[in-house]
């Protein structure tokens, strides 16, 4: 994994979410990112303003103050604008972040903006889709349901039940995003051209991993009935899905149905600040 210095001049790109998630980390945040830097702070409303600051960086190395999504939001915007290759990106997670703490992205405000100040950084391989989407840290066939934080909930001053109250609606338990219920599929996957199962085999989940080395994991776990089957792994540059209008996760994104989907891997295709001394990209978050 490549490493390279990090430019002084930041872009601060505050994803909404995060303000409205924890507008106290996010304050932090950018506190520190400001006494280490020079630092331009965008506030953008929505999607298409965070497009614009986005493509108006100059000079600057973007830093986003967000979750998982803002992170492959704007891994997709520069890798459709053919700009990826040669824009590093940093991340302090505020909201949902496994996908930044499993390609080694460090929790709490403080220490994720100290590491974009003081870190380098590393080149990651890449999913991409024959639609131009992308994935950055796990794939997974059929979209098994993501379990999401509560949002923090502001415990107001005055009468203690109101304060009881709120602690309790914090500290409910998330709920699950919708997703299709898994069944019974019959897929067709094959990896780099060689099929590792095929539509006779009916699956309970495929999932698949980019890099490193250019290199795709991919996982298919055959319908047990009774005991375990065993997994079916392979390894390879492009990974081909068939099957009858299946769905798939993509990070934290659901999309389908298809019919076929081809990845590939882009090896080192995109760059993001890691504490210095962090040698090797940590394993993969679990499949979906």
């Amino acid at each position: 994994m490549a490493t390279f210095a990090t430019s002084d001049q930041l872009l601060v790109i505050i994803d909404p979410a995060a303000r409205q998630t924890d507008g106290e980390s996010v304050r932090i945040a950018k506190d520190v990112l400001s006494a280490g830097a020079a630092t331009k702070v965008c506030l953008p409303e929505g999607p298409e303003e965070f497009a614009r600051a986005l493509g108006r960086r100059g000079s600057r190395r973007p830093v986003l103050i967000g979750d998982d999504r803002a992170l492959v939001r704007a891994v997709t915007l520069l890798h459709r604008q053919r700009e990826l290759a040669g824009c590093a990106l940093a991340l302090v997670p505020v909201g949902y972040t496994a996908l930044a703490e499993s390609l080694g992205v460090p929790g709490g405000a403080v220490a994720a903006a100290r590491a974009v100040l003081d870190g380098a950084e590393r080149r990651l391989d890449l999913l991409v889709d024959d639609s131009d989407g992308v994935v950055l840290g796990a794939l997974g066939i059929p979209p098994a349901p993501v379990r999401e934080p509560a949002a923090a909930v502001p415990v107001p001053s005055g009468r203690p039940w109101y304060r009881s109250l709120a602690r309790t609606l914090g500290a409910r338990p998330a709920r699950l995003p919708a997703a299709p219920s898994p069944g019974v599929t019959r897929l067709r996957v094959e990896v780099d051209g060689e099929p590792v199962v095929d539509l006779d085999q009916p699956v309970e989940a495929v999932s698949v991993t980019p890099g490193p080395g250019g290199v795709a994991s991919v996982e298919v776990r055959p319908l047990s009935v009774g005991a375990s089957a065993t997994p079916l792994l392979a390894s390879g540059r492009t990974v081909t899905v068939t099957g009858a209008d299946f769905r798939y996760r993509a990070d934290a994104t659901v999309s389908g149905p298809v019919r076929r989907r081809t990845w590939r891997v882009m090896e080192e295709a995109w760059a993001l600040t890691l504490p210095a001394g962090q040698d090797s990209r940590p394993a993969p978050e679990d499949p979906p």
